[in-house]
């Protein structure tokens, strides 16, 4: 009977202890804890997939030699090993049922790169293993890098220089020089097109513009305009003849290539970018190829329907309207805050204004990008052309989609978690603050300004922060107000007013969906959507972290000051 009761006592103290230690709040601080630490590793995991998807993509992989044979024909191929997998007999069977030959157990297939497009399609195929006769890594193979018709593979075994065969003791030094001038030229081209020829024809549509001005204005004085149409004319021909006679001197050289299957093929350097021998580099050769792929991904122009080449343009377009679109939201989000606690009359008007913006934050981000078509692009910007573009007209200068009415939309979809922030920061700061500034003789617009709302910017600051990871990801209300597959030109340059608001753009976001949904070459694009992917989470790290730096800082300061 004792030892039940001392049972009885032993579990009625465990009770209390485990009641104690519930009420004492220490099983909320480890799920906290734990949920935290979940959140992390899923972001972590995140991160770590898109880079090993993404970054290997720029390793330059050893290319092999394979033989196999399939239904009878033996075929010969160059290729990189990008994918390995296994499949039953059975899937194979019902995929194959033609298949004559004993297939085992498991049956492990590869997906292998074989580049050369133009000469022996497609790029990419899949092969059996237990097909393959023969396999090796030969290393005088070649991989080259080319402006269209993606990479080939294959063995140099001439140079020619306008037909004429190129007599070389070193082939491999030759190729790389000629593309070396290549590039250069290249170079040169890009240089007059972008620079010149550009800053031509938009003074010459200037001109046309300011004429169809002066008719609509009844002006038919054009002596001044003609003369400098006529001065900008012949500094077009002048530049398109150093053109046409750099791009003869491009085209004048080609490269020999034998594939697997001996058959050669000629390819013009005009269209190398560069080319390595994989197997025969060292691990730091091979690093700093590495390195350079990744420099020319983020400073490229996209090539082959957005599935070759870097991301500059839309790397650039992202920044800029993340940018434009945090210079626009903050004032509209700060002002609204404080009149809603420091101006307005609090009561059910205010309440239901408040309940409203709450609201806004849950409507669909499409549901934006339609009314920013409706009322910025075609209501606002269609007015601006009447007022001040009457002569561009039909053709429509911002009364179509472009980076202005973009940033507006994003700030209007973002606008409800700045003004939720501020007004959060602005009812922190304790009343007395205010009392004693107003105490001293200040106005109450001194001491909003001057006292309140620099205690609330470290609120002011989570908004944007908050604003700025939302909106740098957006895709659906960017499709119908700006955003573009392949924009023709920077919304900045060289040519007066120098910030082009009214253009076009390139996005992160929406360039991830066109590569990941609509590109023709999926095998080709999909390391792509994984490296845009990481780039785009990298900057919107970026951008908030140095949001989240600048509030502390904020924070820090303010923290001293009350003490």
């Amino acid at each position: 009977m004792a030892t039940s009761d001392a049972v009885s006592q032993d579990l009625s103290l465990q009770r209390q202890s485990l009641l104690g230690w519930w009420r004492s709040g220490d099983p909320w601080i480890w799920l906290t804890s734990a949920a935290v630490a979940a959140s992390v590793a899923a972001v972590l995991g995140l991160i770590s997939l898109l880079a090993i998807n993404g970054l290997a993509h720029f390793w330059p992989s050893q290319v092999m030699s394979i033989e196999y044979e399939r239904f009878g024909a033996k075929t010969h191929i160059f290729g990189e090993l990008s994918e390995r997998e296994s499949i039953g007999r059975r899937q194979f069977m019902e995929a194959n049922p033609s298949y004559d030959k004993p297939v085992p157990a498991t049956v492990e297939r590869w997906l292998i790169k074989t580049g050369n497009r133009q000469a022996n399609p497609p790029d990419f195929r899949w092969l059996f293993a237990h097909d393959v006769i023969a396999s090796s890594v030969p290393q005088d193979v070649v991989v080259i890098e080319r402006t269209e018709w993606g990479d080939a593979f294959g063995l140099l075994v001439g140079i020619k220089q306008k037909g004429e065969i190129v007599e070389s003791e070193d082939l491999w030094e030759e190729f790389q020089a000629r593309i070396e001038r290549t590039a250069s030229i290249r170079e040169e081209i890009d240089a007059l097109q972008e620079g010149s020829i550009n800053g031509i024809n938009y003074e010459l549509e200037s001109i046309r513009l300011e004429k169809r001005r002066r008719q609509l204005d009844d002006i038919h004085e054009f002596s001044d305009l003609e003369a400098k149409e006529e001065r900008l004319r012949a500094d077009y021909a002048v530049i398109e003849r150093q053109v046409f006679d750099l791009t003869t001197q491009l085209e004048r050289d080609t490269a020999s290539l034998a594939l697997a299957d001996g058959r050669i093929t000629d390819i013009p350097i005009s269209t190398v970018i560069q080319a390595w021998m994989p197997n025969s580099m060292s691990v730091w050769r091979k690093l700093g190829l590495y390195c350079k792929n990744l420099w020319n991904f983020l400073t490229d122009d996209p090539r082959e329907a957005n599935t070759e080449g870097g991301v500059y343009p839309a790397l650039f377009g992202t920044v800029l309207m993340v940018l434009l679109m945090s210079a626009l939201v903050t004032p509209f989000g700060v002002i609204a805050a404080l009149y809603l606690r420091e101006y307005a009359k609090q009561g059910p008007f205010v309440q239901l204004i408040r309940i409203a913006v709450n609201n806004l934050a849950g409507v669909p981000s499409i549901v934006y990008g339609v009314f920013g078509l409706g009322f910025f692009v075609y209501a606002i910007g269609g007015s601006i052309d009447d007022l001040f573009f009457p002569e561009a007209k039909p053709a429509p200068t911002f009364g179509t989609p472009g980076l202005i009415w973009a940033s507006l939309t994003l700030a209007l979809l973002t606008v409800p978690v700045v003004i939720v922030s501020t007004e959060e920061g602005l009812t922190r700061i304790p009343r007395a603050v205010r009392e004693g500034s107003l105490a001293l003789g200040a106005t109450k617009a001194e001491t909003i300004f001057k006292v309140v709302l620099p205690m609330a910017s470290p609120s002011i600051l989570t908004g944007m922060i908050l604003a700025v990871a939302r909106a740098a990801g957006e895709v659906a209300p960017l499709m119908l107000v700006g955003v573009v597959k392949l924009a023709p030109t920077l919304p900045i340059d060289g040519n007066f007013p120098y910030l082009h608001l009214e253009r076009k753009f390139m996005h992160l976001g929406f360039h991830i969906y066109d590569v990941g949904f609509q590109s023709p070459n999926v095998d080709a694009a999909r390391p792509l959507v994984f490296a845009t992917a990481l780039l785009l989470v990298l900057i919107i790290i970026v951008l908030n972290l140095t949001a989240i730096t600048l509030r502390n800082r904020l924070e820090a300061r303010f923290r001293v000051s009350i003490n």
